[in-house]
């Protein structure tokens, strides 16, 4: 009963640590959320979308003029002194609500460009994070590993001095020990590598420790494989962006199409009159409300504009086309990773096991008989070998999840 109830805590332990490192992992995506200088562009672009729509909303500025008569025109009410003219702009019916969806349309399109990057990030923020993960798995394990050398180097060395073996024994162990401690190097240098790296993505100080759990969490991916596509294929940012582009595009056909048509113009003209040789008084005149008409004769000009807005049309359904087969590609080949990880984990798993039972049964004939040291060696090798790529296969699982977690634009 007492050892249950310590299998059990040792599992809550370990359950809670591995909560703990994930919300470790979401501080770190909230924080690259709001610091990425290249997620907050995405976003002024965005902004600055929005601020065309009120100004293709908007009409014409109306048009005021001021004229004055150097040689009066003598009326019989006396001269005409100057005139203020005063006109406004109509468009075609529809032209500018049109344009108004258009450029909304476009501001939608900016915006899944900005959820597309900032998936883009929190996938590269969480790959980072995984990588970081089984770099420093890999240095404990390899730290793990010369301290067992060094215990055979020991052993090795006592039974060289009782005679029992060749010196050839401690030189084996001495290359087996140089080159573990020239790829500890090398991975302490990579360390501080993908950490900065890490942290520029955050844009924090490149110098902050990223805290990761002792054991990386082996979650599987919720959905099955055809609801992945199906969620790709309707949640996607890229191709969310491309749709709203093509509705901008209808718009904007709309819109060319209004243009072709005429466009009125509404005014007044406010005339001075000054005082007459018949000493008339004078006065003003305030003429009646004029009207004009803009006539589209040029005809070729506006055929234009709408059979370019066709060919735009026709290349953003090639695009999207395009766009999902590399996204069914992409897609193809991460869960293939995916599934290779998972079956790795098992696999390594058993071998590890398998390994570290023969490396104890090896090491106990060595100290007790003269078995072959270079098996023992060897055998060594092969749990470290198995060590890396069970936390290998650990990260990549979780980075296969983060990948297809961003094509489905999460």
């Amino acid at each position: 009963m007492k050892n249950i109830k310590i299998i059990i805590g040792i599992v809550m332990l370990l359950v809670s640590s591995l909560v703990s490192a994930q919300e470790d992992l979401n501080k770190y995506l909230k924080t690259a959320a709001e610091n990425n200088p290249g997620l907050k562009v995405k976003f002024n672009e965005y902004m600055a979308a929005l601020e065309v729509v009120p100004q293709v909303h908007a009409l014409p500025d109306p048009k005021v003029a001021f004229g004055y008569f150097i040689l009066p025109v003598e009326t019989r009410n006396g001269p005409q002194r100057f005139k203020i003219s005063a006109s406004q702009m109509f468009p075609w019916f529809g032209t500018l609500k049109a344009k108004e969806n258009s450029a909304i349309e476009v501001a939608k399109a900016k915006y899944e460009a900005f959820e597309e990057a900032k998936s883009k990030l929190y996938n590269e923020v969480r790959a980072t994070y995984y990588n970081t993960y089984f770099n420093k798995k890999a240095i404990s394990i390899t730290l793990e590993n010369l301290e067992i050398l060094r215990t055979f180097r020991k052993l090795a060395n006592i039974k060289y001095e009782a005679g029992l073996v060749s010196a050839v024994d401690e030189y084996r162990i001495e290359i087996e020990i140089g080159e573990l401690e020239n790829q500890l190097a090398l991975l302490k240098d990579k360390q501080y590598v993908v950490e900065v790296m890490f942290n520029l993505l955050l844009n924090v100080d490149r110098n902050e420790p990223v805290i990761t759990p002792d054991i990386l969490w082996e979650d599987d991916f919720p959905l099955t494989k055809q609801a992945a596509i199906d969620s790709i294929s309707l949640l996607n940012h890229q191709l969310l962006s491309i749709d709203f582009q093509q509705t901008a595009l209808q718009f904007r056909k709309e819109a060319a199409a209004a243009i072709a048509k005429p466009s009125f113009q509404i005014g007044i003209d406010y005339v001075v009159v000054g005082k007459g040789e018949n000493n008339l008084s004078g006065r003003d005149a305030l003429l009646f409300p004029n009207i004009g008409i803009t006539i589209p004769l040029y005809r070729n000009k506006y055929k234009s504009m709408i059979q370019e807005v066709v060919y735009l049309e026709a290349a953003k359904e090639n695009e999207k086309i395009d766009k999902t087969n590399i996204l069914g590609i992409l897609f193809e080949n991460s869960w293939k990773e995916y599934m290779d990880a998972d079956r790795r984990i098992t696999l390594y798993i058993s071998q590890l096991e398998l390994a570290k039972k023969s490396v104890k049964l090896l090491e106990t004939d060595y100290a007790t008989g003269n078995k072959n040291f270079e098996e023992i060696l060897r055998m060594e090798r092969k749990v470290l070998k198995f060590n890396l790529e069970l936390e290998k296969a650990r990260a990549d699982k979780q980075a296969a999840i983060s990948f297809i977690n961003y094509l489905m634009g999460k």
